[in-house]
């Protein structure tokens, strides 16, 4: 067997392998053989029929299994010589493979890098306080009260935190929206709708509720609405300014529950101060996962900024289509139509290809640290996989269990997935902690 190696760039390498004609023959004898000892031929029991008549009754069977055996032995013997770290077969080019004769067989791979992990001990991590203010405390509180609020029809302008019952019509240049969106008519007219005055989340028209404040019932006004540039949910409005004319229907403010016996058992506390504490408790554990997720993305972070490192090209696409997916399935449930995609595909893929990039390398880094740190995935790890992933989907673990060991590729990527997060843990476990003080948050309105 001769091996030639041929470096297409630092991760991707050609392989031609040529193995002269009793190394063909080997394999090819091989081949009849395996398949005589389940061949069915009148007159000759399985295993007894003549090499010759084997090869010519199931010719197809023969050259087939033949030409793979060929490829894996050429594929087998080259890495043994060459001794590489293969990550993807990229390619597979045969030349004429015949029993008598020489073959030929070039394959295109990309291997795992060489680089070596830089010191991580010098890696630092800030964390926020995880003991809750009693402002923190309130604004929940607040929040409990606000979801079980009532709204009563209030004889005064409207107010910040008030609903507003309207109708309203829209035009762009003197047409009308429902001309310009047909299948979008809320953003042109509606006879009756509820808003939020200054609320935190804004409705379908960008701007409406901010512009509510001090209206009363029977108030009319044309307010100008300029939509954003880049307006997904209907791009003919993108950029364009609009002029909507308002009538107020009826303003409601929002009446808090009191605390009281009632709205204590609502919330399973007896009283104030088991409710407080309730909540305290509650954001403890909230503060303490924003920790660690902000822990191991500023530890991945630091990291991948000290090293510098070629990523496979085959690696590289295949997490650009996993991110591609992620990202549009995100954005088709928040109503982006599909039609923007196929206008915007030129951008969305230069962008998802530099995250699955940044993806790859981090994740060569991290297998690494894994390798020189002799981390490895327990049955306990892979239990534990299961359960989670039983209660995410409602499925029972031993029918996902049983999934898993039936596929290697997803039972692979598990526990990739699995070496990964165990050598960030690792990681964090490594790095230096600072406690810094956050922001006050702002207290609740009334």
């Amino acid at each position: 067997m001769n091996v030639q190696l041929t470096s297409v760039s630092a991760t991707r390498k050609s392989l031609t392998v040529t193995l002269d004609p009793s190394e063909v023959a080997v394999e090819h004898q091989a081949v009849i053989g395996e398949i005589s000892k389940y061949a069915r031929i009148p007159g000759f029991r399985p295993g007894k029929a003549p090499a010759a008549m084997v090869a010519k009754k199931f010719s197809k069977e023969v050259a087939d299994e033949f030409k793979e055996k060929i490829v894996a032995r050429a594929y087998r013997g080259a890495l043994e010589e060459q001794k590489l770290d293969v990550l993807n077969v990229v390619n597979v080019e045969e030349g004429k493979i015949e029993a008598g004769a020489s073959a030929s067989v070039t394959i295109t791979v990309d291997v795992r890098p060489e680089f070596t992990v830089p010191d991580f001990s010098g890696l630092t991590t800030e964390v926020a306080p995880t003991e809750a203010t009693d402002a923190e405390v309130d604004v929940v509180i607040h929040g409990l009260r606000s979801e079980r609020a009532d709204f009563k029809p209030a004889e005064r302008a409207a107010q910040k935190g008030d609903y507003v019952k309207l109708g309203y019509e829209g035009k762009i240049d003197g047409a009308p929206i429902t001309d310009l969106a047909p299948d979008k008519q809320l953003y042109g007219k509606a006879p009756q709708t509820w808003e939020e005055v200054e609320g935190a989340q804004e409705g379908i028209i960008p701007g409406l509720g901010q512009n509510l404040a001090g209206l009363k019932t029977g108030d009319k006004k044309d307010l100008t609405i300029t939509f954003p540039a880049e307006f997904a949910p209907v791009p003919a409005l993108a950029g364009k300014t609009a002029i909507y004319a308002l009538e107020v229907q009826e303003v409601r403010e929002r009446v808090l529950p009191p605390l009281d016996a009632e709205f204590f058992k609502s919330q399973q506390a007896d009283d104030l101060a088991g409710l407080q504490t309730q909540v305290r408790n509650n954001l403890k554990l909230q503060k303490e996962h924003q920790n660690r997720v902000a822990q191991r993305r500023q530890v991945t972070e630091q990291l991948a900024a000290q090293v510098d490192i070629p990523v496979p090209d085959s690696l590289v696409e295949a997490e650009t289509q996993g991110v591609l997916r992620q990202f549009i399935e995100d954005q088709m449930r928040r109503g982006v139509p599909q039609e923007q995609f196929e206008k915007d595909k030129v951008e969305l893929f230069a962008g998802a290809r530099k995250a699955a990039a940044s993806r790859v390398k981090l994740q060569l880094i991290l297998a690494k640290i894994a390798e020189n740190e002799k981390i490895q995935v327990t049955n306990d790890d892979i239990n534990n996989h299961l359960y989670r992933e039983a209660m995410r989907s409602g499925q029972k673990p031993d029918k996902l269990a049983k999934a898993l060991g039936s596929d290697r590729a997803q039972l692979r990527a598990v526990q990739e997935s699995i070496i990964f997060d165990k050598a960030v843990d690792f990681l964090v476990s490594k790095a230096k902690l600072t406690t810094v003080q956050p922001k006050a948050p702002a207290g609740p309105t009334t």
